[in-house]
């Protein structure tokens, strides 16, 4: 059997599901998974592989209506990992349809979606009844020339494999992109900075849903194999600052404890992780943190 190699894009609204996907057919936790939307910034790629196929994910931001230079950053990222793809998989949700969000993204898939094989996923399937999933498969192909549909709960694993498989076969042959054991090619600076950006989120989402970012500021390798990461919390005003420090401290302490947690997890050994937080008034406008985040700064121009 030959191998085959190429990139999918994951599109769709935000908290579809395309996160918990990736995650779930990567078999790691790659791109960060949260319950606000408009979490995954970066193009965060995740390798999957399936025989002698190996499959690239972009993990896209969720397209959604831009009003600030992030958002617009956010939404040409997505629409650029799409257009750079071999194969496209709009996600949606069967507990909410045919949207007025998925109506706009038909309307960009007309476009982008030439010359490319484009599937549909219908997620959460567990939520609805059968009837109204059929419903919703027929109207969304009338609307859209899809090559495949699937049914699937991206939670559960239903119907992962199935989708995995089809896409496997899909991919044009040739040689693999990445090597075998790796499966992300964030670098691991950027991948840190994600999950304390992650554990801040869960725990701040109603106070600060946006208007912070972390970068990984420091890496030292240890001679007793352990890492030293230090990390800086960038936020927008002086009050921003105090709570996500918290109470004697004890926001911060938290968040440090569960994002190094994660962090050693991932990597297999111990880390030191230090948090430190700074006021920036002016990060949404800074070239500088867009390129952190893999985002293009002259993408978020009106």
């Amino acid at each position: 059997m030959s191998k085959r190699a190429g990139f999918v894009a994951l599109i769709g609204e935000p908290n579809a599901g395309k996160s918990t996907l990736l995650n779930r057919v990567v078999g790691a936790k790659v791109s960060i998974v949260t319950h606000k939307v408009q979490t995954t910034r970066a193009r965060i790629r995740g390798v999957a592989m399936a025989d002698q196929s190996q499959i690239v994910f972009v993990d896209t931001p969720g397209l959604f209506q831009p009003r600030r230079r992030l958002d617009r950053a956010m939404v040409a990222a997505a629409w650029g990992g799409a257009s750079d793809a071999d194969v496209v998989v709009l996600l949606i949700e069967a507990n909410r349809g045919m949207t007025e969000g998925v109506e706009r993204i038909l309307e960009g898939l007309d476009e982008i979606g030439k010359g490319r094989k484009v599937a549909l996923a219908i997620n959460k399937i567990d939520r609805v009844d059968a009837p109204v999933l059929l419903g919703l498969s027929e109207k969304m192909n009338a609307r859209y020339e899809f090559e495949e549909t699937f049914m699937i709960s991206a939670e559960r694993g239903h119907g992962v494999d199935a989708l995995r498989d089809w896409l496997a076969g899909q991919l044009p042959e040739g040689p693999w992109l990445y090597p075998e054991d790796q499966i992300a090619d964030l670098p691991m600076r950027m991948i840190a900075a994600e999950m304390t950006r992650e554990k801040l989120t869960l725990r701040l989402h109603q106070e600060l849903p946006y208007q912070l970012t972390v970068e990984t500021e420091g890496w030292e390798e240890r001679k007793d194999g352990t890492a030293r990461i230090d990390q800086l919390i960038y936020v927008i005003r002086d009050g921003h600052k105090g709570i996500v420090l918290g109470h004697k401290g004890e926001t911060i302490k938290a968040v440090s404890k569960a994002a190094r947690e994660e962090i050693e997890e991932f990597l297999g050994r111990r880390v030191h992780l230090f948090l430190q937080v700074k006021v920036r008034p002016n990060w949404l406008d800074e070239a500088e943190r867009y390129t952190e985040m893999g985002l293009d700064f002259k993408d978020g121009n009106s």
